[in-house]
């Protein structure tokens, strides 16, 4: 039998032949447009994405309008793996962060495969185990950490789980992303380029020194890559 070439997502690759012969035939190729809601909180997610490039926002949407992001997903991972494990219905809303292409299938057939290989579940548990992790440091991040070291964690994550260097985020988008105040996002990305971290200019963020942002980013950084590590794998 011809062997089925794979998608280059983590979760995908990840995969034994038998697993990946239950959902490969299935799967669609899709483009990631920037600022595209994939889902929002309370709605039926319908399908599962698997990024190849590109990073997805979970955010939760408050009273106000106002938008914090909780965890983000990636080219190591799925959006998806919640709705298959527990509410069908969306904990939050699912944007597109940093543009891209993913690997989609319809959440029902990959339902039907997870029911048939339990190796296949086991995998989505750990994957979901992942962004749980994820949100739970974000939230201890976000109440205990300055500014400086929770934009240069976002920044690091972000460039590890897209594989770009070069990003296009707003100063509106980096401050939902911290939960911070717009302004002190300008004072920080500010600062970041002066110390010539990063480059800045009108939405287009080229990360320029790896080593002084891992500096500068608080311990969650390293916590969450090591949880993932474990979880899934290093990457």
């Amino acid at each position: 039998m011809e062997t089925m070439v794979r998608p280059s997502n983590g979760f995908l690759s990840a995969l034994s032949p038998d697993d990946y012969e239950l959902i490969g035939p299935h799967l669609r190729t899709v483009d990631l447009p920037h600022d595209a809601v994939l889902v929002e909180t309370g709605k039926t997610l319908k399908r599962a994405y698997f990024p190849h490039r590109g990073v997805i926002s979970l955010v939760v949407e408050l009273a106000k309008g106002e938008r914090v992001q909780v965890a983000m997903i990636g080219r190591d991972s799925l959006l998806g793996t919640l709705s298959i494990m527990g509410d069908a219905d969306a904990l939050n809303t699912a944007i597109v962060l940093v543009p891209g292409v993913a690997s989609m299938v319809d959440l029902d057939r990959l339902r039907i495969a997870a029911d048939q290989s339990s190796t296949l579940r086991t995998l989505l548990t750990r994957h979901g185990l992942a962004v749980y992790v994820q949100a739970q440091q974000t939230a201890g991040c976000s109440a205990a950490h300055p500014v400086e070291s929770r934009l240069s964690r976002c920044l690091l994550q972000t460039h590890d789980l897209s594989g770009d260097s070069r990003l296009l985020l707003t100063q509106e988008t980096m401050a939902q992303m911290i939960g911070a105040r717009r302004n002190s996002v300008s004072l920080v990305a500010t600062s970041l380029q002066q110390a010539n971290f990063i480059h800045y200019s009108r939405g287009h963020i080229q990360i320029v020194n790896l080593d002084g942002l891992r500096q500068t980013a608080c311990e969650c950084y390293a916590t969450v890559k090591a949880q993932y590590d474990r979880l899934l794998g290093a990457r």
